[in-house]
C-alpha cells in the first residue's frame, strides 16, 4: 500500500467492514470510532439505516486495509453488540495532498490541499486548529473557516501573479 499521500494514487487491497447496530446504545459510537481509529482504521462512519420490523439501527462502516482485519474485528466484536460483520474489497484512489500555512489575524493556520492530476482541486482548514481559535478568541468557528479560506485563496493568487 502506498502511504505516500504526496502522490495521487490507488490504494488497492483494502476492506470496507459493515456492521448493522439495532440494540446499541448511540452514545458509544464516537468512543468506538475513536479506538477504530486508534486501531488503525483509514476512515469511520455511521450511517443510520431502518431494520427489519421498522426498528430504527446504525451501519457501522470502517475502511482498512485487509492486513487490519483481525485488529477492527477485535475492536467491534469487544465493542459492540453486533452479532456478525461484512467484508467488501475495495480500492481508493487518494488525491496527492499537502499542508500549507496560512496567516490570519489569530496567527498561523494549517490548510489541507488535494490535487487531481496536479492541479489545485480542494482545500480545507484543519478542524482543530479553528475550534481552538474559535474557543481561545470567544469567535464563531464559521468564522475562522471562511478567514482562513480567504487567507489561502489569496495566497494562492499572489502565487500564480
Amino acid at each position: 500500500m502506498n502511504f505516500n499521500h504526496r502522490e495521487e494514487h490507488v490504494d488497492d487491497g483494502m476492506l470496507l467492514i459493515q456492521a448493522n447496530l439495532d440494540d446499541m446504545n448511540p452514545e458509544w459510537v464516537s468512543y468506538i470510532m475513536d479506538k477504530l481509529f486508534d486501531a488503525g482504521a483509514n476512515d469511520v462512519f455511521v450511517v443510520p439505516i431502518i431494520m427489519k420490523k421498522g426498528r430504527p439501527g446504525m451501519m457501522l462502516n470502517v475502511l482498512v486495509p485487509e492486513e487490519r482485519l483481525s485488529v477492527m474485528e477485535d475492536v467491534i466484536f469487544g465493542e459492540t453488540t453486533t452479532l456478525g460483520i461484512r467484508y467488501l474489497h475495495a480500492s481508493c484512489h487518494r488525491l496527492a495532498r499537502e499542508f500549507q500555512q496560512v496567516q490570519t489575524k489569530w496567527g498561523l493556520l494549517t490548510i489541507k490541499v488535494g490535487y487531481h492530476q496536479g492541479k489545485l482541486v480542494q482545500f480545507a482548514p484543519e478542524f482543530k486548529e479553528c475550534e481552538q481559535v474559535a474557543k481561545a478568541y470567544s469567535v464563531p468557528l464559521k468564522m475562522v473557516y471562511e478567514e482562513a479560506r480567504l487567507q489561502f485563496m489569496q495566497q494562492q493568487k499572489n502565487a500564480s501573479s
